[in-house]
């Protein structure tokens, strides 16, 4: 036994830990596209994006505020037990002196009622899900139902009571089904779109803009369902296109090198792998497929944030 081993074999793996779906998926690069996708399907909800527009400095720190919001989850994914339960802590301090205002009838309320803390977790997880899925990542339906299954810890941590939270990929595609009345592309989640379309950036940066950023904000809002381009009122380009370029993506990011991709978030997975040792480094090939008695058809397809029907994941 290495010096070492014992007090890596009593370290705390956190509220995930290496075994879980969420674990393995959530180093993956495809989570970026991902996570631009949840912004543009979180601002179809005019409460709740309300909410961060009249209590953040979006427009002016949109960077900042992507940068804070990708630290929360690699330190509630990869961080100690201790770590992710201070963050979460945190949010929900923050929220609960939060409140915003309908201009419309002038109702002021919390932006941590629990619809609205609902419904930015299950836009953030189904785009999580979705995108990896499409993008080619080893996922059947039971390892989805697994990974909504775990993010119950991160609706918790948020101050959502996990048993109201969808746990299934069923579970999901209805909660979303039964939300899609109230969504609307209101003035803020115009400009939300407009930010992530073309945002401000020194003249010197603008030819770096269109030749990355725009494709990848392209990407994320193709991977929409399709309520979300009819509310956005922008085509996309037909599903299983949508698909083959989230695999070419996914592809070409998995190419640069993990030392060098784990940085950002800053130093979360490194981390944990030089607290739990070397066998801890997150990798989609780790999660073993066992018999699948979920499976039947209808299930994967169901899972995307929407009502997608035509798409199936590669291979």
């Amino acid at each position: 036994m290495t010096p070492d081993a014992a007090p890596r074999q009593a370290a705390d793996p956190g509220l995930f830990g290496p075994r879980s779906v969420t674990w393995n998926i959530h180093g993956d690069p495809i989570m970026w596209i991902a996570g631009v996708r949840a912004l543009y399907l979180q601002a179809l909800h005019p409460r709740a994006v309300r909410g961060v527009m009249q209590n953040s400095d979006f427009r002016e720190d949109a960077w900042g505020r992507l940068m804070r919001t990708a630290d929360f989850v690699g330190t509630i994914t990869y961080g100690t037990t201790e770590a992710a339960e201070k963050a979460g802590a945190r949010v929900r301090r923050i929220h609960s002196r939060l409140t915003a205002t309908d201009p419309a009838t002038g109702e002021r309320y919390g932006v941590d009622e629990p619809e609205l803390l609902l419904w930015v977790h299950c836009a953030e997880v189904g785009s999580y899900l979705e995108v990896a899925r499409r993008s080619g990542l080893p996922l059947d339906d039971e390892h989805a139902d697994r990974y909504l299954g775990e993010q119950r810890e991160a609706a918790r941590l948020v101050g959502l009571d996990p048993a109201s939270v969808p746990a299934t990929a069923t579970e999901l595609a209805d909660y979303f089904e039964t939300v899609r009345p109230e969504l609307a592309a209101g003035p803020e989640a115009r400009d939300v779109d407009d930010f992530l379309r073309r945002p401000p950036v020194h003249p010197l940066l603008v030819p770096a803009r269109r030749l990355a950023w725009e494709r990848v904000s392209a990407l994320a809002y193709n991977a929409l369902p399709p309520y979300a381009h009819d509310l956005y009122g922008r085509a996309a380009p037909p599903p299983d296109r949508v698909t083959r370029q989230l695999t070419v993506a996914g592809n070409l990011l998995r190419c640069v090198p993990s030392r060098i991709r784990w940085q950002l978030p800053p130093g979360h997975i490194l981390k944990a792998m030089a607290r739990l040792g070397p066998g801890a480094r997150p990798a989609p090939y780790k999660l073993r497929r066992r018999t699948a008695i979920l499976d039947r058809p209808g299930r994967a397809q169901r899972s995307d944030g929407g009502d997608s029907t035509r798409w199936r994941k590669p291979g």
